[in-house]
């Protein structure tokens, strides 16, 4: 009797994920029906593919001294903008969190604040602030300080979310006010979460900064840009290299620091 409850039990679950794979698979082919993307194109254009990528595998390593000055600009944006942007998101977190606001207007407000943040596409937002500001690394700075602020105030408010209240009780029942609540009974147990938050969003922020200059934000971005523009792909292909090498530097940097925090 056991063993065919075992049975029964994982054909259920079997039929279960048989049928998540159909819906998936009827999912995609519907997309694919409706965008009417044609993959046999690829094939159509292989030898302009196999051009292009031959023109990319010969960098312009004499090129490599122009570029280590818009690398180095690229990567003062990236903590720049998120450093600005973890500052700015840590009160709106506290903000939008009941347990410590207790005003639903407020933190409905901050809630809806955010959301909103997050919807604007990094580089919607870069051309809309260059088109406000003008062309340059401030731009880029402020763009990555609102894209930071919209992804790691996410990652805050959930991890204050998800405390141990009893030091909040104990802290409120000995008369405490809020910024000691927040000091001495939050911060404590969302600290590791804060710091390891904050190099995931730097690592990020690299990665999305080396392309903010394609709508005229500053950084290595620009050169890429304009070596694009007179289809000097061998430049091209040396600036796509030393962004790979930044962003592996940089991630296996970040990966390690929040390995020894969790």
């Amino acid at each position: 009797m056991e063993k065919l409850k075992i049975k029964d039990t994982l054909l259920h679950h079997w039929y279960q994920q048989l049928g998540y794979l159909v819906l998936v698979v009827f999912l995609f082919l519907f997309a694919h029906y409706e965008s009417e993307a044609d993959f046999l194109s690829l094939f159509e254009n292989g030898d302009q593919l196999v051009e292009f990528l031959g023109r990319m595998m010969r960098p312009d390593f004499s090129y490599l001294s122009k570029c280590i000055a818009p690398l180095v600009s690229t990567l003062n944006m990236s903590v720049v903008g998120t450093f600005l942007g973890i500052v700015i998101a840590l009160p709106i977190s506290f903000c939008a969190t009941d347990f410590v606001v207790k005003n639903k207007i407020v933190t409905s407000f901050c809630k809806g604040f955010l959301a909103l943040i997050r919807t604007i596409p990094t580089l919607l937002l870069a051309a809309i602030l260059v088109a406000m500001i003008g062309i340059g690394e401030i731009t880029g700075v402020l763009t990555i300080a609102i894209f930071t602020l919209g992804m790691v105030s996410q990652l805050f408010y959930e991890a204050i979310e998800t405390i141990d209240l009893n030091p909040i009780e104990s802290f409120t029942a000995v008369g405490a006010n809020k910024l000691q609540i927040i000091l001495y009974a939050i911060m404590p147990q969302i600290s590791s979460n804060i710091v390891s938050y904050s190099f995931y969003a730097f690592e990020v922020n690299v990665r999305a900064s080396s392309v903010l200059g394609l709508v005229g934000a500053g950084g290595i971005g620009l050169l890429l840009k304009s070596n694009l523009d007179f289809l000097r792909f061998d430049r091209v292909s040396l600036i796509v290299l030393l962004i790979f090498i930044v962003v592996v530097i940089v991630d296996t940097l970040s990966f390690q620091i929040r390995k020894r925090l969790s």
